[in-house]
Order: C-alpha cells, then sequence, then structure tokens
C-alpha cells in the first residue's frame, strides 16, 4: 500500500500542482447538506479571502451581500442534476456499477463501468437496468481510456424519464446513504444534465438572492453539465485533472457580463464550472461572447483571468484540480494559510459544506 504522503506527492507532481498540502480530518467532510442538520440552506458558514491582500474575514453565507456592492453581478450555473448513478447486469448476470460522465447525443453517453472500485467494460458489453432498459457499449475514448462510449436503446424523451426513475446521485464515501435529489439541486436548475450537482450554487435561497437584488447586485446564468469528479482511481484522478464537458452562454448573460465590466463593476462566478464557461468564452479584452460548446480549459496558478473578478466556491479537498483554478485568484501560499485556518475553524468541506467568496 502506498504510503498517504508519497500519494500526495505524486498528485502534486502529476498534475503541475502548488504547493498547497494540508490533511482533511475525516470529521471534517460534510456527510449530509444543512437541512438534514437542522439549519437552512443558506445557514452555512463563509470565508471572505481577499484575492489580493489581507486577513480572511469568517462569516454566515446568508451575510454574503455584506461583501459584495451595487453594480456586481453574480453568474450562476443553472444546470439541473441528473441521478447519474445506474446499476445494471451484464449477458453473464454480473453486476455493474454505470456512472454516467457526459452526454454526446441523445441516446448516446460516455460513461465509468465499475465494479466496487475496480474499473471493468468491453467493447459490446451489453447491460440491462430496471424497467427494460439498455445499453451497448461501443468503444473506448481513445483520449480518455478509462470512459466508455454507451448508446441506449430508447428514445430522448423515454431516456431521461427512466434514468430519473432508475438512477441515484451520484455519491463518495463521505456521505454514507443515498439521498434524495433534490437535495442535489439548486433552487434555480434548469435543463438537466450535469451527473454531479453544481454544488457552489447550493447554499443561495431566492430569499437571498432577492436580498441582493434589493442591494442592487445583479443576477445572470450560464449552463455547464457537470462530469465526474472522480474516476475513483487516484492515478487516473492525477494524471486526468480535468477534462472536456459541455457548456451554454446565452445572449442575455454574455450582454450582462459586458455591461457590468464597461461600467465597472466585478463579475463573480458561482463556482469553478462558471469560470471555466465565462473563460473559454472571454476575448482578450474582457468582454465575453455568446457560447455554445465544449471547454476542456484549464485554469493554472499562471492563468490570466481575463473576465471573472472573484469566485464563490467550496472548500476542496487536498489533490483536488479545483486548488490550481483557486490558484489563478489567489497566491497559492495565502490559499493554503486560509485553507489551514479553516481547518482549525472546523469548517466543513466537500458539496454540503462551508463556502468561500474570493474577491
Amino acid at each position: 500500500m502506498l504510503d498517504p504522503n508519497l500519494m500526495e506527492q505524486t498528485h502534486v507532481e502529476a498534475r503541475g500542482m502548488p504547493p498547497i498540502q494540508f490533511m482533511l480530518p475525516p470529521e471534517l467532510e460534510a456527510r449530509a447538506p444543512a437541512e438534514l442538520r437542522g439549519a437552512r440552506r443558506d445557514d452555512v458558514r463563509l470565508m471572505v479571502l481577499p484575492r489580493f491582500a489581507g486577513e480572511p474575514i469568517h462569516t454566515r453565507f446568508d451575510a454574503l451581500g455584506d461583501f459584495l456592492r451595487a453594480g456586481d453581478l453574480l453568474v450562476v450555473n443553472d444546470s439541473r442534476t441528473l441521478p447519474g448513478l445506474l446499476r445494471a447486469r451484464d449477458e453473464l448476470c454480473q453486476a455493474v456499477e454505470v456512472r454516467l460522465a457526459h452526454r454526446r447525443a441523445d441516446d448516446l453517453w460516455d460513461v465509468l463501468l465499475l465494479n466496487g472500485r475496480t474499473h471493468i467494460g468491453r467493447v459490446g458489453m451489453r447491460l440491462t437496468f430496471a424497467q427494460g432498459l439498455r445499453a451497448t457499449i461501443l468503444a473506448r475514448r481513445p483520449d480518455l481510456p478509462f470512459l466508455w462510449r454507451m448508446q441506449f436503446e430508447t428514445c430522448c424523451a423515454d431516456l431521461l424519464d427512466k434514468i430519473y426513475r432508475i438512477g441515484e446521485p451520484v455519491r463518495y464515501s463521505y456521505v454514507p446513504e443515498p439521498l434524495p435529489l433534490d437535495l442535489y439541486q439548486t433552487v434555480y436548475a434548469g435543463q438537466p444534465g450535469s451527473v454531479e450537482m453544481p454544488s457552489a450554487g447550493r447554499p443561495l435561497t431566492w430569499e437571498l438572492l432577492l436580498k441582493l437584488k434589493k442591494r442592487g447586485i445583479g443576477f445572470a446564468s450560464l449552463s455547464l453539465h457537470t462530469g465526474l469528479s472522480s474516476t475513483r482511481d487516484d492515478v487516473i484522478d492525477a494524471q486526468h485533472p480535468n477534462y472536456d464537458e459541455e457548456f451554454g452562454i446565452p445572449e442575455e448573460t454574455a450582454r450582462a457580463v459586458n455591461v457590468v465590466r464597461k461600467r465597472g463593476g466585478r463579475v463573480i462566478a458561482v463556482g469553478t464550472t462558471v469560470v471555466r464557461a465565462l473563460e473559454t468564452a472571454a476575448r482578450a479584452d474582457g468582454t465575453v461572447a455568446a457560447q455554445q460548446g465544449w471547454t476542456r480549459l484549464r485554469i493554472k496558478p499562471e492563468s490570466v483571468l481575463r473576465a471573472v473578478d472573484g469566485l464563490l466556491t467550496g472548500l476542496h479537498e487536498p489533490q483536488a484540480s479545483h486548488l490550481d483554478l483557486l490558484s489563478a485568484f489567489v497566491e497559492p501560499k495565502r490559499l493554503q494559510e486560509a485553507y489551514q485556518e479553516c481547518i482549525a475553524r472546523g469548517y466543513l468541506w466537500h458539496e454540503f459544506g462551508d463556502m468561500n467568496l474570493i474577491i
């Protein structure tokens, strides 16, 4: 078995990640959302971290408006979360766990095939799910060989309906029991497509958004359909910190971003997915074009951010590639010190945990 410290070093070297290293105590892994801990969605903690200088401020998420100003624009990811974990049997009646990764066409998906934590799969494998849903494995993805191309044997409308009926939300070991899909949705979720929740927007409530609007803070949305954050194999995750995801920026959102930038306001991305989408569509002058497509953009500490001024995000685990992106906003040493302070103060991590505003 690999030494944990060596494993962490391997992650860092494989991704070219800055030296942000910390140990996350298991008790700081949020195992359930705030509502199941006897609180409101927006009743989580918030660390406000100035981008360039200054000490972190520790407050509550519902005080978010105190750190924004009239003329700022919040841009959210409105992709709706699918129950992306499907259970199937192959031709030999062996159990197969299918994790949806990316939708390529109405009936065509890239998927991860697992037996426990073991990667499996073969060309021609035929899978049978509940309610008579069937699919065939067509091929490996040549650029991402841990993913398989799978074709369902049903039309799009029926397919989504069946996925919602038989699927479960993707979850990891720190969430011990399956939870209702509603707990994996933002309040403004629209078109389904994400296989993991765009979790940075989860604590936003309509009540809080209304308060922000009354303060003159704008709201706009785009869609980026999130893929899997983990392949369940640490070595593969280190080699492939991020891959292509489908996104769409509507005309009205591009226009709102460009107006705010022209007027000297700040564009605050709600989630790393929004940063990737906006920076993919950003021109040299910082304006954004309406766009539909796929992004493989990897934002690193040396990346120059053109369209986004601030970021509202969760707290990311030590090996997460998101820390590369955060280091484009905040110098790595300051970011690591702020994370160590959050650990000392008992902040909670992961999609149901506490929040961080970098501004």
